[in-house]
């Protein structure tokens, strides 16, 4: 991408216009340049994750990916669709009830990390699960089975060492914490929530994305363009479907005009930009399109929903109930256990069959 300077000519007033001085002058400027992603991510590489005193710090800062979470629709319901897939076929036990492991798993696929909490009672005996909410939870700076919960300022819980789960998306850079596998299309989630916003701010506008009014009328005073601007300034928004009536007598053709301001290019683009950011998000989640309800674009449609969902449920599905029983290891029994992911009409076919 390159800049585009552009030349701002501005006019002469109409007394100094016949002088052989020039009297305009142009102002060259840029929209600015493209961030790329590798530049602004080459420090990790050196840093890791900055020791805080007794913690250590996330390479990638938590509220920033809570905050990215409901960017946009695709995204968040993603995560939504996985979580909800997990805790219907969980198998509750005892130790862990579905709340928290639905809580647990949406954690470690927004933020990489997902904490599991087991307390003891006064005899030493183990408890209840209870999660950690990753966005809070810190790793210890000199041993790193040391957890601290830091939900603000000066507010920080040490957790009894050994008592805490960490469950951990390897990440390339760093052994400390973990990453989730989505970072690659967070740019496309926020240019989804960028086309959104534009597009809101383009219906509130009029649905325009702007226009010069261009008056050049001997015949027209400073009253009757004042009136008009005030008029123009109460015709766009809900109540944007208005007339208005110009009255200019011995007035010429051209003498005033509305020139509109990327009018066609802001309509064709919205939905261009919503599309190509909404399959790349659907990409990184690895979720077929037609399991999201998406309404497919062309006549042929994305196929059939009963395979989607199994190769689905055998590439992405297992993984995560696999990861997410590493839990079992550390308790030494099993707590999490799943139920087969089987769909009612599958199983209406194949006993028909």
């Amino acid at each position: 991408m390159t800049d585009m300077p552009i030349d701002l000519v501005e006019p002469a007033p109409a007394a100094t216009q016949a002088q052989a001085s020039p009297a305009t002058h142009s102002v060259a400027f840029t929209f600015g340049d493209p961030t790329p992603v590798l530049d602004g991510r080459d420090i990790l590489s050196y840093i890791e994750c900055w020791r805080n005193g007794r913690w250590y710090e996330p390479p990638i800062n938590p509220n920033g990916l809570a905050k990215s979470f409901r960017a946009s629709t695709h995204h968040s319901s993603a995560l939504y669709f996985k979580r909800n897939v997990l805790a219907s076929t969980f198998v509750p036990h005892k130790l862990l009830d579905r709340d928290t492991f639905a809580a647990w798993a949406l954690d470690f696929m927004v933020f990489g990390n997902g904490y599991l909490e087991r307390p003891t009672n006064m005899l030493g005996g183990g408890m209840k699960l209870q999660q950690s909410l990753a966005k809070y939870t810190r790793r210890g700076g000199d041993n790193l089975d040391e957890y601290f919960f830091v939900p603000g300022w000066k507010q920080e819980h040490e957790f009894p060492k050994g008592s805490v789960h960490h469950l951990r998306e390897a990440d390339i850079n760093q052994e400390v914490y973990g990453l989730p596998e989505y970072l690659s299309a967070l740019q496309s989630a926020w240019l989804n929530e960028s086309a959104t916003l534009f597009r809101r701010r383009y219906y509130n506008n009029g649905s325009h994305a702007g226009f010069i009014l261009y008056i050049s009328d001997p015949q027209q005073n400073q009253e009757d363009v004042d009136n008009m601007r005030e008029a123009l300034k109460n015709a766009k928004g809900p109540g944007n479907f208005r007339n208005l009536f110009l009255y200019s007598p011995n007035g010429k053709k051209d003498g005033v005009q509305l020139i509109p301001v990327s009018e066609v290019a802001a309509k064709d683009e919205f939905f261009n930009i919503k599309n190509v950011s909404r399959d790349d998000v659907l990409a990184a989640h690895r979720i077929p399109p037609q399991l999201m309800g998406i309404v497919p674009g062309n006549t042929g449609g994305f196929g059939a929903v009963l395979p989607a969902a199994r190769v689905f449920a055998r590439n992405e599905l297992q993984p995560l109930q696999q990861r997410l029983a590493s839990l079992n290891d550390w308790m030494g029994e099993e707590v999490v256990r799943f139920t087969p992911y089987v769909i009612e009409g599958e199983v209406a076919n194949d006993a028909s069959a």
